[in-house]
């Protein structure tokens, strides 16, 4: 098993609008390795901020999630970028706008208006989580100024452009997986279900678990039956190992924000698990940008 070290910053050729609990935005050289011109499209089930597929830009992509308001997002930006950005602009940073703005009904809104807020409770929320109460109703405090800035309209624009050329698909991660073709590369950051410690896997009402892993295992088994490549992502776990067993597998040094403070951010290990090895030779370190 390879052990990679990632730096914080690997400065991204076209970086994500959207903060996510559990991005892989500092990893994607790495992840990177594991795909190239042999492949005629990039697949990403569980899409979150994208991180992967903003870096590599694909001339195919088909991006998918569970998520509405996530997919609704990225279909804005990439067709109605200019009165997105409009709305936008209409909101203020600060906790007194963050409340307003959190506590309405986005079934009443309209998809550009939806999309916007979207983006800025991602931005100035807690940590950049998605979480949800029963309800279905977003409910993640302000996050202070710690939380940075809108992305500026040239991240938007890169962005769009980049959605240009993917198909965006609302479902589950088997749904998206029934669309999965010979020459397709699908790379797959599932939520976390680690029983061994706390990681954070809170996303939406139905929460990935059990099922879901053992419907993961078998998807990975259909695929290399059909030839199909892919790559996951995983927190180093029993669960991790059952998902790999049989597969090519890299473990990866992260950064992981625990509790969304610096002083309580630390090294966690993720593992690769994938069924075609990655592009460089196997032992080799790879170079991290940055």
């Amino acid at each position: 098993m390879t052990i990679i070290s990632i730096t914080d910053h690997p400065g991204l050729p076209v970086q994500p609008f959207l903060r996510w609990a559990g991005s892989k935005r500092q990893a994607v050289p790495v992840l990177s390795r594991y795909w190239g011109n042999r492949y005629s499209r990039y697949v990403e089930p569980f899409a979150g901020s994208a991180s992967l597929f903003f870096y590599l830009s694909p001339s195919r992509a088909l991006l998918g999630d569970i998520n509405a308001e996530l997919i609704e997002t990225y279909e804005q930006v990439k067709n109605n970028l200019q009165s997105l950005l409009y709305e936008l602009k209409n909101f203020r940073k600060g906790k007194q706008d963050y409340l307003r703005l959190r506590v309405l009904d986005p079934s009443g809104l309209s998809p550009t208006f939806r999309s916007a807020r979207f983006i800025y409770l991602n931005r100035y929320c807690f940590n950049g989580l998605y979480r949800t109460n029963q309800s279905g109703q977003f409910n993640v405090p302000y996050g202070g100024d710690k939380s940075g800035k809108i992305p500026s309209d040239m991240i938007f624009s890169r962005c769009s452009l980049c959605l240009q050329k993917a198909e965006l698909a609302v479902g589950s991660f088997e749904n998206i997986l029934k669309k999965a073709q010979v020459g397709d590369f699908i790379y797959m950051d599932p939520p976390f279900k680690v029983k061994a410690k706390r990681v954070f896997n809170e996303y939406d009402p139905s929460v990935f678990n059990q099922v879901d892993l053992q419907s993961l295992r078998d998807w990975l088994i259909r695929l290399d039956k059909m030839q199909i490549s892919f790559l996951v992502s995983y927190a180093e776990s029993e669960e991790a190992s059952f998902l790999a067993q049989g597969f090519h597998v890299e473990s990866i040094s992260v950064r992981r924000n625990i509790s969304g403070f610096i002083e309580n951010r630390r090294n966690a290990n993720e593992l690769l698990i994938s069924n075609r090895a990655p592009i460089d030779v196997i032992g080799h370190t790879t170079p991290i940008l940055g």
